[in-house]
């Protein structure tokens, strides 16, 4: 399973989170949806965070911190800096399409949860 944890400045009672709050995210592990390369639930979320990632990166010019390690599929980001509007929109459509991805497949294949940062 892939576990996805945003990192919010507002969480209140654990249940309502302000989107606008995610400071970022840390993912882990894998889907175990399919076999290795043919796991299209792993490519879906590899591709909705890669492009996340690499979207702040190149139309915003906020400061982040970027961890990762392939076996463990492990992926851990952090805005440190003020965050941009265009950042904040980013990470809300990154929630969106994940949170699709969890509809479509169920929380055996994705999890994701919020975290006070």
């Amino acid at each position: 399973m892939i576990t996805i944890t945003f990192f919010a400045k507002e969480i209140e009672q654990e249940v309502k989170v302000n989107l606008e709050s995610v400071t970022g995210f840390r993912i882990e592990g894998h889907a175990g949806f399919a076999k290795k390369g043919k796991d299209i639930v792993c490519a879906a979320v590899s591709a909705l965070v890669m492009n996340t990632m690499n979207s702040i990166h190149s139309f915003t010019s906020d400061v982040f911190d970027y961890n990762e390690h392939e076996k463990r599929g492990l992926i851990d980001f952090r805005i440190v800096s003020e965050r941009s509007p265009e950042t904040i929109i980013l990470l809300k459509s990154l929630i969106l399409g994940l949170q699709g991805i969890q509809e479509e497949y169920g929380e055996k294949y994705l999890r994701i949860d919020f975290q006070n940062s």
